[in-house]
């Protein structure tokens, strides 16, 4: 069995994931822009979501403010920095995705990411990030019915004009913008708070609606996360400047039209499950505590001949690896099929 993004968790989570409806109302918030309430969009490349308010440290600066500049963040930390992000950043969203207020605090508000599946809420992942991150403008707003350029590229270059001399703002993979108007070479696209810009048409692929990616096989989904061989490590990461072991299978997936939780625990829980012997490339294998009968805490991508592609941890990058030569082996706990 397999799900397409359309209709997955629609029907699943509103029973599974089922939490309190007694929600809080979301408070009003103000930034140099807008009144913000309820609906928001990312306004920065990447957003980075913490588990907490104001836990910056200076290295991470960079990656808190508007524009951010997540190449400049992911490339000037040193191992130690990395580790010193393990247990304080929830997730990641991408430039024009949609997110819920849910409270303030001084410069910071609590979201709840959209379409990022998480028991921990029914309405999307939650933390805390900067306000200033965030816009709400009528004028972008009503162009989400057109079709969207889907970033293809690990990063693609947004431009301000056609001749793309200008460069305005590098997104990750897996962005999604508006599109107004198609050229041979380039896409024009609407952005949330700086009116059109312009993509090469080489970096993206566009679709009239979500439903129309075509229904991806696992050769494709292998072949999407081959595309970030070298990546190095980030926790929490979901983008194409650094993803997490979850965030990488999440964002693969997402990204060839199929919707999954955004975390490896969850994950292990949906799907078909999938005896070893019977494994196929592009299946999700999970790694579990107490040699595979604890808890889940590590997934990766069956490629074939006993090997994963996956993001291992803050001391290296995507790559593919042996499964018992890894040590990953005797930590198996089981594997999840998502595709056809």
């Amino acid at each position: 069995m397999f799900w397409r993004k359309r209709f997955v968790f629609v029907l699943l989570l509103a029973g599974v994931f089922f939490l309190s409806a007694s929600w809080a109302m979301a408070k009003d918030i103000e930034t140099d822009k807008t009144d913000l309430t309820d609906t928001f969009y990312i306004d920065v490349s990447v957003a980075t979501v913490w588990t907490k308010p104001n836990i910056l440290r200076e290295v991470d600066t960079t990656s808190a403010t508007n524009p951010a500049d997540l190449r400049k963040w992911t490339t000037s930390m040193t191992y130690q920095d990395k580790l010193g992000l393990v247990g304080k950043l929830e997730t990641q969203a991408l430039y024009g995705s949609k997110v819920t207020v849910l409270e303030r605090q001084g410069d910071w508000v609590k979201v709840a990411v959209h379409n990022q599946f998480t028991p921990k809420s029914d309405v999307g992942y939650p933390g805390w990030m900067p306000a200033a991150q965030l816009t709400k403008e009528k004028s972008y707003e009503n162009q989400l019915h057109r079709p969207f350029a889907l970033v293809t590229s690990p990063t693609a270059w947004l431009y301000n004009e056609k001749h793309k001399k200008n460069e305005f703002l590098e997104l990750s993979f897996n962005t999604r913008l508006p599109v107004m108007q198609e050229f041979e070479n380039e896409v024009l696209v609407a952005t949330p708070s700086h009116g059109k810009k312009w993509l090469k048409k080489a970096d993206v692929t566009v679709y009239n609606t979500e439903a129309d990616i075509p229904a991806p096989t696992g050769e494709d989904i292998v072949n999407t996360g081959k595309k970030f061989l070298n990546l190095p490590y980030l926790w929490a990461g979901t983008s194409g400047f650094g993803f997490d072991c979850s965030g990488f299978t999440y964002t693969i997936y997402q990204a060839n039209g199929i919707l999954i939780p955004r975390d490896s625990s969850v994950q292990a829980k949906y799907g078909t499950p999938v005896d070893r012997k019977d494994l196929q490339p592009g299946d999700l294998l999970f790694f579990a505590y107490n040699e595979g009968k604890g808890s889940v805490h590590h997934v990766g991508v069956y490629i074939g001949d006993g090997k994963m592609i996956h993001s291992p941890n803050s001391s290296t990058h995507v790559r593919n690896d042996d499964i018992e030569a890894s040590g990953f082996g005797k930590e198996y706990a089981g594997a999840r099929r998502y595709v056809k």
